[in-house]
């Protein structure tokens, strides 16, 4: 028997382990959390703990049953046809949705989350119902008085700053019930800033004026400028769709579907349960806003598999977490952040999951080669395949299936643009029944084998699905995907359009899937009947278990909004810019790993939306401006990336690490060493935004197709020897020197132009006086650097500094195009080009060079040189040592493993001449 197909159970460095486990009893693992106890910890994150009965109970279900359908209306076309039938104003505006969202969110969270560990879970205190009903009415005050308020801005009245007050206060709590103290107290600090910045004990460079109750109620609460911001009307527009989207997907069997269909792909490889943990948890990724939730869920089964094949319970977990905490940088809902991107940074929907895909995809496969080598190290057996196909086979197989993939989604496009053309007046109706048509065929392929069930991973014999099986029962949940991604990416519809018409199709699904299929199966009237009764209530509770996903996430951008609405009001974020610029002394790789670290911070302990938000305020623009600020142009969109990567690291890292924590209940493990484990899996994931803030080509920003799967093809081979060199493991054990080499090859790859900047420099230096030649030759989007001097306000030193940046159109002139482009204003006078004071400190060349002194008679602020790109030699020249090292290294350990294969056949041998009967394979 091969390594490849030996059962788990005859691995005898397991089965202790094994039957540690145990068998489950009364849904508990011998050893392990229970089933509720898993769920109590999942409810504590993201649905609230408690769960009340009775009348109360029910009014509570109605309210979040009643927020689920609201949502479905303003995203519907339906306000406008019955505005259009009945002559009423019925078609909401963002002033009105935001705050029914957050009265809703607010409502349901002081009924969902108890106030102390020790709170009832069971019924809701009179105080909670009375907190619940004042932050609701205090949300909903926005929504009754919104003209009375937009007629008055600030100019508040007594009583808009007693409801503002309060409902500030209220909304904290809220936070803090549903996520826990951090977001709260970060909240907390932001407005005493507000108040106190000009407190003696607040640091020099932090101070600011303060302002007055008055101003921080109208710009926190009574305006859009804070909690009713940017980030709650993405939540309130988009995010709850997509929320919704992924509950009911999951309520109709996804979940389920997903991990087996990863365990009948790859359950049977050496390390096989933990790269199945990885793909279930990057196809649950796209239905989970949670990476808690994606590491219990997918745990669950994933992490007592892991153990068994040999995997410590620590590394076990630490796998879990990678991969699930992935699935929030995996588009196309990534934590809800791509919505809040297409908001911040000014770009579609498509081009930000255009963005992120590739780093996403890499950071995955990279992690499978990562198991891979992890069982190989540790010879780890694999789960016994039902059916074993010959290589030649399997690979024919493999590819056959994915070429009919590709032939049917051609298929699909083709076809549906066929109808469009062929039928535009009733295209709508005809594909609509094409689509019906097909989802019942799907039901009736699936009626004809039996459902998934939930698999005991603790059971003495675990049996793999068979791929084909699987898929047969589960082909109908791709529907829905495929309705969402359609309207995306092909016929560019909103987010919020698209999430409608892909949450309309799962509520038919969940209503209609089980009476099909027990129509197709020939039951009796009775049982179709109650089939039909339990599809009603998959519905209803799928409906209402997306409302609860939704108050954390809603009380985390409102509160969110608070930090932003403190960074415009007071400007911090330039002083962030200059603390970080004043600490890593304008070293951009220093200003990005510090930045990096303040992220790490920010994001411990926040939930996905509310972390991005915190850092895409704070700390995005820093990168962006101090990128600008010493010679080198960072995309926003990178920058965003950036951020947004290390703020859900702190999902990973100690002491905080949440996922990480949850997977250590999972496991039993040590939740210190699995966070710390998780972390060192991660480092892909930490070294992607390094590189693709230097290499745009991993963003696919301005790549055709053609050089866009090449990246793809040298980027993944770079990832792949990263892990490697991480691993200290390549064909055999690797030494110090060769993981080494293997770290320069990735970064030869993903570098390329580091190498050639080094021979060849990017830019030539010209004398200032030829500045307007240089901006007349650069072409429109076009990169001019300038070198300025000039003396520090602060101590009157000179400051020497390299400045870039992007050129509009090419039809002006030069003058005019510095100054769209900068603000900068200079002017000739002999062999010195001065430069003005900028007029508008908020304009690129106000915020980096603000601190200098434009009036110093002796030291003017001058441009001492214009830079200029230089032709460089092709960067594909760095593949060549790239290549050498790695064929080095190839060679070094091909030589090794087969010296080390000869040894262990030469003492199998020894052994058997012996007189023994050797060792059993």
């Amino acid at each position: 028997m091969t390594d490849e197909t030996r059962p788990a159970t005859e691995s005898p460095a397991t089965a202790s382990g094994a039957r540690q486990g145990g068998a489950r009893q009364g849904g508990a693992r011998q050893g392990g959390p229970s089933r509720s106890e898993l769920d109590d910890l999942v409810a504590k994150t993201d649905t609230g703990a408690r769960n009340p009965h009775g009348v109360v109970g029910i009014a509570v279900t109605a309210v979040a049953l009643a927020w689920a359908l609201f949502q479905l209306y303003i995203a519907s076309p339906l306000p406008f046809v019955l505005s259009r039938l009945t002559g009423l104003p019925l078609v909401l505006n963002d002033a009105q949705i935001r705050p029914i969202h957050l009265g809703f969110a607010l409502f349901l969270a002081y009924c969902a989350y108890p106030a102390l560990s020790r709170s009832p879970r069971d019924r809701i205190p009179v105080l909670d119902l009375i907190l619940a009903a004042a932050a609701a009415a205090c949300a909903l005050y926005i929504f009754v008085f919104y003209r009375e308020l937009s007629n008055r801005p600030g100019l508040s009245i007594t009583q808009d700053l007693v409801v503002a007050g309060l409902g500030l206060v209220l909304l904290l709590e809220a936070t803090r019930r549903a996520l826990g103290p951090p977001l709260a107290i970060v909240a907390i600090v932001f407005l005493l800033y507000v108040f106190f910045g000009s407190s003696p004990f607040v640091p020099d460079i932090l101070q600011w004026g303060g302002a007055s109750f008055s101003r921080a109620m109208d710009q926190m609460w009574l305006t859009s400028g804070g909690v009713f911001g940017v980030a709650l009307g993405v939540s309130a527009s988009f995010v709850f769709l997509f929320v919704l989207f992924g509950s009911l997907l999951d309520k109709a069997g996804a979940g389920n579907f997903f991990i087996k269909l990863a365990f009948a792909l790859l359950g049977h490889l050496r390390g096989g349960p933990a790269k199945a943990a990885v793909l279930s948890s990057m196809m649950t990724g796209v239905i989970s806003g949670s990476s808690i939730a994606n590491v219990v869920t997918t745990g669950t089964f994933t992490i007592p598999l892991m153990k068994r094949v040999g995997f410590s319970a620590e590394k076990a977990g630490s796998v879990e977490v990678a991969s699930s905490v992935n699935g929030q940088i995996m588009p196309p809902v990534m934590g809800a952040a791509a919505f809040l991107m297409v908001e911040y940074v000014g770009i579609s929907y498509t081009a930000v999951i255009t963005h992120a895909f590739l780093p996403a995809v890499i950071s995955y496969i990279a992690l499978l080669y990562l198991v891979h080598l992890e069982a190989l190290k540790n010879a780890m057996p694999a789960l016994p395949k039902r059916v074993v196909h010959p290589l030649p086979t399997a690979l024919l197989r493999a590819g056959i299936t994915i070429a009919s993939i590709l032939i049917l989604a051609g298929l699909v496009y083709f076809g549906i643009r066929g109808v469009q053309a062929v039928l535009p007046d009733v295209s709508t109706p005809v594909l609509l029944a094409i689509v019906g048509a097909v989802y019942v065929a799907l039901i009736w392929l699936a009626s004809k084998g039996p459902d998934l069930e939930i698999d005991d991973p603790d059971a003495p014999v675990i049996e793999l699905p068979i791929a084909t099986e699987v898929l047969k029962t589960g082909l109908h949940y791709i529907l829905p995907i495929v309705v969402l991604v359609w309207f995306l990416m092909v016929e560019k519809r909103s987010p919020g359009l698209s999430a409608f018409y892909a949450v309309m199709l799962l509520l038919v699904i969940l209503v209609t899937q089980k009476p099909l299929k027990a129509l197709f199966r020939r039951m009796r009237g009775a049982q179709v009947i109650a089939a039909a009764r339990e599809g009603l209530a998959d519905l209803t509770q799928g409906l209402i278990l997306g409302s609860r996903n939704m108050i954390g996430i809603a009380c985390a951008t409102a509160t969110a909004g608070i930090i932003v609405g403190t960074v415009t009001l007071t400007g911090v974020g330039q002083v962030m810019a200059e603390f970080v610029e004043f600490i890593s002394g304008g070293n951009i790789l220093l200003i990005l790993v510090f930045t990096a670290l303040i992220s790490l911070v920010l994001g411990m302990g926040l939930p996905t939306t509310a972390n991005y938000i915190v850092v895409a305020t704070l700390m995005a623009p820093v990168i962006v401006e101090l990128g600008q600020a010493n010679g080198i142009i960072i995309p926003l969109i990178a920058a965003h990336l950036f951020v947004f990567y290390f703020g859900i690291m702190a999902d990973v890292t100690p002491p905080v690490g949440l996922a990480s924590f949850a997977a250590a209940a999972v496991s039993r493990g040590d939740p210190l060493k699995t966070g710390f484990t998780a972390f060192f899996y991660s480092f892909r994931t930490v070294l992607l935004p390094f590189i693709f803030v230097f290499n745009t080509d991993l963003l696919l920003i301005d790549v055709g197709w053609a050089q866009g799967i090449w990246v793809f093809v040298k980027a993944t081979a770079a990832m792949l020897v990263f892990a490697a060199a991480t691993q200290a493991y390549f064909l055999v054990k690797s030494r110090v020197w060769e993981t080494v080499a293997l770290l320069l090859v990735a970064f030869l790859l993903l570098r390329p132009g580091f190498l050639i900047d080094q021979i060849v420099p990017p830019y030539e230096p010209l004398p200032a006086t030829q500045i307007e030649d240089a901006i007349a030759a650069t072409p429109e989007g076009g990169i001019v650097r300038l070198g300025v001097s000039g003396p520090r306000f602060s101590d009157l030193q000179v400051e020497q500094r390299t400045l870039a940046f992007t050129l509009p159109g090419a039809d002006l002139d030069p003058a005019t195009r510095l100054e769209q482009a900068t603000g900068l204003v200079y002017l000739i006078e002999g062999e010195r080009v001065l430069l003005e004071e900028p007029f508008d400190p908020r304009s690129p060349g106000g915020r980096t060079l603000g601190h200098l002194d434009f009036y110093d008679p002796d030291n003017a602020v001058v441009i001492t040189a214009v830079e200029v790109p230089v032709e460089q030699p092709a960067r594909a020249w760095s593949y060549l040592p790239a290549a050498l090292l790695f064929g080095l290294v190839w060679l070094a350990q091909t030589r090794r493993a087969k010296r080390q294969d000869d040894e262990a056949k030469h003492g199998r041998g020894t052994t058997s001449a012996a007189g023994g009967e050797g060792v059993r394979a």
